[in-house]
């Protein structure tokens, strides 16, 4: 048995060895593909990468050429240290960071010059006391400042670089009486390797981070309006053609009806790209004080909505949705208002992308506002009859959460028009924009498929005098 054992092990040992070539040989190929598919992805990507490269190679002549590392020495490689910290993807990264890393370097050196001063005034005996007693105090009151929610949103960085060489040059003054002269190599390699990153950054291929702020907001209500049409149709069961959808024909595509967690998940991406974008110059159509609040704000209430489309999601798979009877009732009214919000949504988006401000989408405001009127006067109706009480609580929590999408869909509209307002947007051509509906709604008329032997046909007439709502009903719509 020992000697089963033995080969045994002898052969699972050779066999892995044997295979390990192909195993190295995958593994190679499957880092190949994912190269592949980020250069793919965003070439963009690529190009910081030499950028990055092209920078540290520039401020290593000042360690690789004699004359210049005659002047620097060794502190020449703070350059690339500076370098390799501050260089990142966007340019108001990399602004951000530079300065930060500039200011805590230029405030730490004088702070740091002085205090090396005071304790060589005290004696040898007192020196190191009071250089310790200097370099306690400034590493806790700056380190609690970091505690602060704005100074670590903007300048944590600069903080703690601000700790490093105060720290630095408090310590090493004391072994090295050449204090001033090791600050100034220490500003000079910093302000060198600051200004290769920034330089480049701007000018060779720049991304932007308001740039990209400001086209991922257009694009999470994009998302958000393609989600609302594709739950319309598959809830109903409804083709975009208009056609009643088998079972088990083809769904909507799945990866639409989940776009909305992208937008769940956006919080931290907005902070951190908002707070870069303030860093930036003027460029292209994005002034120095832009209005990046309000993009804030807009992202903030696009999670809102989201929240209501992961509830409303929900409903998708719930074995019952409502007898067919109601289904059928407020069918049209649950789509068209569904259809007018994700139009609203993608014209919203469209025009943010494209800096042009267009009246269609006040129109489709309008018109879901009228479709939240009617249906509501229709659900007051209908609850009073003789319902199964599981079906009325499913399609009257499933056209609640429409009717909340509704209202956070009017506050970005809102929003979007400030935006257009305070930035200029261009005046689109209103000639084509859709006429509002009027307060009267037409005839809905609504067939219900499948169960041919009950044939049923709903014609619901909304009349003008229903629409009438209590001034309570008019406070929650507004």
């Amino acid at each position: 048995m020992e000697s089963q054992n033995t080969n045994q092990e002898k052969e699972g040992v050779v066999g892995r060895v044997l295979a390990l070539p192909k195993v190295v040989k995958e593994k190679v190929l499957g880092i190949s593909r994912l190269t592949k598919e980020i250069a793919k992805d965003d070439p963009r990507k690529v190009i910081h990468s030499i950028k990055v490269g092209l920078s540290i190679s520039m401020v290593s002549l000042f360690y690789y050429y004699q004359p210049l590392y005659e002047n620097f020495g060794l502190s020449a490689m703070w350059a690339v240290i500076t370098v390799v910290v501050v260089f990142d993807y966007t340019v108001g990264a990399t602004l951000g960071q530079g300065l930060n890393w500039t200011v805590g370097t230029f405030g730490a050196a004088a702070l740091g010059f002085g205090a090396h001063h005071l304790a060589s005034l005290s004696g040898a005996t007192a020196e190191p006391i009071l250089i310790g007693v200097f370099v306690f105090m400034l590493a806790a009151i700056t380190s609690f400042i970091r505690f602060f929610p704005k100074a670590k949103a903007r300048y944590d960085y600069g903080i703690l670089i601000f700790i490093v060489t105060f720290s630095f040059i408090s310590v090493s003054g004391f072994r090295d009486n050449e204090v001033l002269e090791m600050v100034h190599k220490r500003l000079s390699t910093t302000v060198i390797g600051g200004s290769a990153c920034v330089m480049i950054s701007i000018f060779i291929c720049p991304v932007w981070a308001g740039e990209e702020f400001h086209y991922s907001i257009a694009n999470k209500l994009e998302i958000l309006g393609d989600y609302l049409e594709a739950f319309a149709h598959e809830y109903f069961k409804i083709s975009k053609e208009g056609e009643f959808k088998d079972n088990k024909g083809d769904s909507t595509d799945k990866s639409v009806l989940e776009g909305y967690k992208n937008v769940l998940n956006s919080k931290s991406s907005d902070e951190y790209l908002v707070n870069f974008a303030r860093w930036e110059p003027g460029h292209g159509k994005f002034k120095f004080r832009h209005p990046w609040d309000l993009y804030l704000q807009i992202g903030a209430i696009s999670r809102e909505c989201a929240y209501q489309m992961e509830t409303l999601n929900a409903h998708l798979s719930f074995d019952v949705q409502g007898s067919s009877k109601i289904r059928c009732t407020i069918q049209e009214l649950c789509l068209e208002m569904s259809l007018e919000s994700s139009k609203v949504l993608q014209e919203l988006g469209s025009s943010i992308k494209t800096m042009t401000m267009s009246s269609s989408s006040n129109t489709h405001v309008a018109n879901a506002k009228v479709v939240v009127k009617s249906l509501k006067s229709l659900l007051q109706s209908s609850s009073s009859k003789e319902i199964d009480l599981l079906s009325l609580i499913s399609i009257m929590t499933m056209t609640s959460l429409l009717i909340d999408i509704v209202e956070f869909i009017e506050k970005i509209a809102d929003l979007v028009n400030d935006l257009a307002t305070i930035t200029h947007f261009h005046i689109d051509d209103t000639s084509k924009s859709p006429k509002p509906k009027s307060s009267q709604s037409p005839h809905y008329d609504c067939a219900e498929s499948g169960n041919k032997t009950n044939n049923l046909q709903l014609i619901i007439l909304v009349e003008e005098s229903t629409l009438a709502v209590s001034e309570s009903e008019k406070s929650i719509i507004v």
